[in-house]
């Protein structure tokens, strides 16, 4: 089996982290900071072992400013739900770039009149530009949300170089960045990008179980500025009758995942012994391979900027002739070959790109248990198919 589906989560998921799950549970299995007995104060160090961990990998100084999730959508809605200066009449920039994790909860919102959504467009490389978003902010804008990286193009969005911009010319504009494809692949500074909310999955290049992700806070970011998203059992604080308001048990009532985070970790410390560079240098070389091939053949059409130094592990492809879903059923069926056909939860990146009323397009994401040789095979399962 040829596995290009890492865009939707890694796999395989390597053994490192397999054996830590595994541990944790034989070995720490208690409930995170509702005991004093040995297994719930050893949960609770490998809870604050990944803290620390993820804090220093994403340039986040204060540990207790990672708040951990169940996924992305988890983290991204702990944000774009909790933030207090979002009221009626507040200005809000998006993109035609984002996936449904984004969009639909602030859709739902300026459907409601909370806020005033704009969405920014692509451009011809199939991202968002730092030109535009800038030109977009008035003296209303209280938030703008991206993503790092279009989940149907592929193309890296200058997220650092917009995050510095905002910051210096609209303080006040808060800015958060959606790292569902580039957390664990693209090297990204929190602090040094001046992004406030970031948030990220820890179940694709990052390579941990599905069920973990985290949001991530800048030093701006205070308790007083969010709704509480969950409010419930913290362990530490019992007695007070509401949430406590301390980072980061105001936004991660009741049981973690704690097993889910162990892996997590294991799987954070594979990126880091691979390392970043060298990890975005391979999946940079599989897209060339794929786009190179696919690119000289006028049967194809391929979305984003052709330049795989501009990209992660995601490609677009449409067949002449043949519906994304057809051409994904036959891929598993006869070739062995896992991709994502549709319109991948980005119904305005679809449209932008002219390929929503056709269903969407065939997405190839290989990742870093892929190779070049696994490349050639599935172009020549395409070009099958196509003819």
């Amino acid at each position: 089996m040829i596995y290009f589906d890492n865009a939707a989560t890694s796999y395989p998921k390597p053994p490192e982290v397999f054996a830590a799950m595994t541990t944790f549970m034989a070995e720490a299995g208690g409930n995170p900071g509702r005991s004093g007995h040995r297994l719930a104060t050893a949960a609770e160090a490998m809870l604050d072992e990944a803290r620390n961990a993820l804090g220093k990998f994403f340039g986040v100084k204060d540990p207790h400013r990672v708040v951990f999730a169940f996924n992305c959508t988890d983290a991204l809605n702990m944000a774009l739900k909790g933030f207090l200066d979002l009221h009626p009449g507040a200005h809000v920039i998006s993109s035609m770039a984002e996936h449904n994790s984004v969009n639909r909860p602030l859709q739902q919102a300026h459907d409601d009149k909370r806020i005033r959504l704009q969405r920014v467009g692509l451009g011809a490389d199939g991202a968002w530009g730092v030109d535009e978003v800038l030109d977009a902010v008035t003296p209303g804008t209280k938030f703008v949300a991206l993503t790092h990286c279009s989940n149907v193009t592929g193309v890296i969005a200058p997220a650092a170089e917009l995050g510095r911009a905002l910051r210096a010319k609209h303080p006040r504009v808060r800015y958060l960045v959606d790292a569902a494809q580039t957390a664990g692949v693209v090297p990204l500074d929190l602090e040094a990008a001046c992004i406030d909310f970031l948030c990220f999955p820890g179940h694709k290049a990052l390579f941990g179980p599905p069920g973990t992700g985290a949001l991530l806070l800048g030093e701006r970011v205070k308790p007083e500025e969010l709704h509480g998203w969950r409010e419930g059992g913290t362990g530490g604080d019992s007695s007070t009758p509401h949430q406590p308001r301390q980072w980061p048990y105001f936004l991660e009532g009741g049981t973690p995942n704690s097993m889910g985070i162990a892996g997590l970790l294991a799987g954070l410390r594979v990126v880091q012994a691979r390392g970043l560079e060298k990890i975005l240098a391979h999946e940079q070389a599989l897209q060339r391979r794929l786009i190179e091939k696919l690119g000289a053949d006028e049967r194809f059409t391929l979305y984003g900027t052709r330049e795989p130094s501009r990209k992660a592990g995601v490609l677009s492809v449409a067949l002449r002739g043949r519906d994304a879903a057809d051409v994904a059923t036959i891929l598993d069926s006869a070739f062995e070959v896992c991709v994502r056909p549709g319109l991948h939860c980005a119904p305005y990146t679809h449209k932008a790109l002219g390929t929503f009323e056709s269903g969407g397009t065939v997405r190839l994401s290989p990742g870093l248990f892929n190779s070049l040789e696994e490349c050639d095979a599935v172009v020549a399962a395409l070009t099958e198919i196509v003819g």
